[in-house]
C-alpha cells in the first residue's frame, strides 16, 4: 500500500503537520526527506532498513557519499538533500551562541560544542575563548588526534587566550567512539591547563567532552 493510501494520521507528513516532529520515529522522519521509496517498498519502509542497515540515524546521516549512494532507492539526490538538512541543523545550533553573547544557559553551551565537536571522526581539542562577563569572544580548534600530555601543549593554549585577551575559557574535545567518559589523561592535562592559565590570570570554567548522545562536564563531576 503506498503512503498516500494510509489513513491521513499515518502518513508522516501529516501526522508531523498535526502533532509536530517529535511525535514522528527517526523512520517518520527520514521518510519525508527521502520523499519516494521503491517500487515495493514505501519510504517509510525504505527509511527503516536503511535505519536498520546503518544502525542509527546518526551513523546515516555520516555515511560517506559513495557508501550511501549505493543503497536501493538512493542516490546522489537524496544524499545531498539529507546533507542539506544536517547541515541546517548543525547552523542552527551555533546560531544559538553567537560572539559577545554571554552564556547564561549551560544547554545552549552543551549544544553548541555538539554542532562543533560531534560529527568529527577524529579527536579535536578546542577552547571557548571568553570576555570578563563570560560573553563568546572566539572557538578555537587548537590540536587533532589523541588528547594527552604529548598533543595538547598549555604554552600554546595560553598564547591563543592572550591573542583575544580573554578572561576564562571552557576547554572541549570529542570522543569518536561516542562515549564521553573522561579518561585519566583528559583529567591530567585539564589540570596542567588550569595551572599553566593561572599563571596569566585566565580561569578554566569547565572541559567538556563530547560523545555521541551526551557531554560530560568535568566540573560537574569535580574533576577540575
Amino acid at each position: 500500500m503506498r503512503i498516500r493510501d494510509w489513513p491521513a494520521a499515518e502518513r508522516p507528513r501529516e501526522k508531523l503537520l498535526q502533532r509536530g516532529p517529535s511525535a514522528l520515529s527517526d523512520a517518520e522522519l527520514l521518510a519525508i526527506f527521502l520523499h519516494t521509496g521503491t517500487r515495493d517498498k514505501t519510504a517509510v519502509d525504505l527509511a527503516r532498513g536503511l535505519l536498520r542497515e546503518y544502525g542509527g540515524l546518526r551513523r546515516l546521516l555520516t555515511a560517506e557519499q559513495a557508501r550511501f549512494c549505493q543503497g536501493e532507492g538512493l542516490g546522489v539526490a537524496k544524499y545531498a538533500m539529507l546533507q542539506a538538512a544536517l547541515e541546517m541543523g548543525r547552523r542552527h545550533l551555533l546560531e544559538l551562541i553567537k560572539p559577545r553573547r554571554a552564556l547564561h544557559n549551560p544547554d545552549d553551551t552543551r549544544n553548541y560544542l555538539k554542532a562543533q565537536l560531534r560529527d568529527l571522526t577524529h579527536e579535536c581539542f578546542a577552547c571557548l575563548l571568553l570576555d570578563t562577563r563570560h560573553r563568546i569572544l572566539h572557538f578555537e580548534p587548537l590540536f587533532r588526534g589523541t588528547i594527552d600530555g604529548a598533543t595538547v601543549h598549555p604554552r600554546e593554549v595560553v598564547k591563543h587566550a592572550l591573542a583575544h585577551n580573554a578572561a576564562a575559557v571552557i576547554l572541549a574535545h570529542n570522543h569518536p567512539s561516542g562515549v564521553a567518559e573522561p579518561s585519566q589523561a583528559d583529567i591530567q592535562i585539564t589540570r596542567r591547563l588550569k595551572d599553566a592559565l593561572e599563571l596569566v590570570d585566565i580561569r578554566v570554567l569547565d572541559h567538556m567532552i563530547v560523545g555521541d548522545g551526551e557531554i560530560a562536564s568535568l566540573a560537574e563531576r569535580g574533576l577540575m
